[in-house]
């Protein structure tokens, strides 16, 4: 009996070992905090089995009418890197910050301008994200510009792909109205973009009426909404044209299978690629 004692302690002694070692191991990761799946992506990307990304605002919703609840703020209590945009300061005030009270949080906005999604925008988030997880980690930091350079010149291949798939459909000779969240990718994807709208509730009978009459004397055929801001939006305004419509995310995730950028963007080429090609 004294000998089976023995053996189960030996075994829960090893046991407890094991999960020690398995916990300090898990604790030399950086724990990072992102304010959107662009960010998280890139840091999962860049940062590999370095970093332990939580994200707070999920890609299907919009990230500026999103409802904070105590446990997103919680998340940024353990972290020692909050990764966000520039133009979330006015969600994620100081004084919310500091009611986590982690003096060892330090917060990083990402100053990178235009749609995250568009591959050159796309890269220079890369580079200026890896930057950022060197400067925090720089035990790391050749692990951090070596992903990085890979996923850049992955990012190029990706642009020089779509690009293809977009000339060939003809996007240059498409003239499109879209919400203003899609203006700076369709520019990108090579449309003529004639007018762009904001959210559902500032798309009033005027503006869509002048809306109308823009898109009929410049000839428009797409009209292009954006998934967060409203999937619907310009579904009257293409109604009245008799015009495509298409809807696009402009986060990684919001779509089933685009976990990723490269299989978000890639999903919005295509879906540009089918309206053109069935109108």
């Amino acid at each position: 009996m004294k000998k089976r004692v023995a053996a189960a302690g030996i075994a829960l002694l090893m046991v407890l070992v094991l999960i020690a070692g398995c916990a300090a191991k898990e604790s030399n990761k950086l724990k990072v905090v992102t304010g959107t799946s662009l960010i998280n992506n890139i840091v999962q990307e860049v940062g590999g089995d370095k970093v332990e990304p939580i994200n707070i605002v999920p890609p299907g919703s919009c990230p500026g009418h999103f409802d904070l609840k105590p446990d997103d703020v919680q998340k940024l209590a353990t972290a020692q890197l909050f990764l966000l945009h520039t133009w979330q300061g006015e969600m994620f005030t100081r004084d919310l910050i500091d009611s986590v009270h982690n003096e060892q949080l330090d917060v990083m906005p990402v100053d990178v301008a235009g749609n995250w999604m568009a591959p050159p925008v796309q890269k220079e988030a890369v580079q200026k994200i890896a930057a950022v997880l060197a400067e925090k980690d720089p035990a790391n930091q050749s692990y951090y510009e070596q992903n990085a350079a890979r996923i850049a010149a992955d990012v190029e291949a990706k642009d020089k792909e779509l690009r293809g798939k977009l000339n060939a459909a003809g996007a240059a000779d498409v003239k499109v109205i879209c919400s203003e969240m899609q203006q700076g990718f369709l520019k990108w994807a090579g449309f003529d973009v004639v007018a762009t709208y904001g959210r559902p509730e500032e798309l009033t009978p005027q503006v869509m009426q002048n809306l109308v009459v823009q898109g009929r004397q410049s000839g428009v055929k797409l009209v292009v909404d954006n998934l967060q801001s409203g999937p619907e939006t310009g579904a009257g305004i293409a109604g009245e044209l008799g015009a495509a419509r298409v809807t696009l995310s402009n986060f990684p995730g919001a779509f089933p299978k685009t976990d990723t950028w490269s299989s978000a963007v890639e999903k919005n080429v295509d879906l540009l690629v089918s309206a053109l090609k069935g109108h």
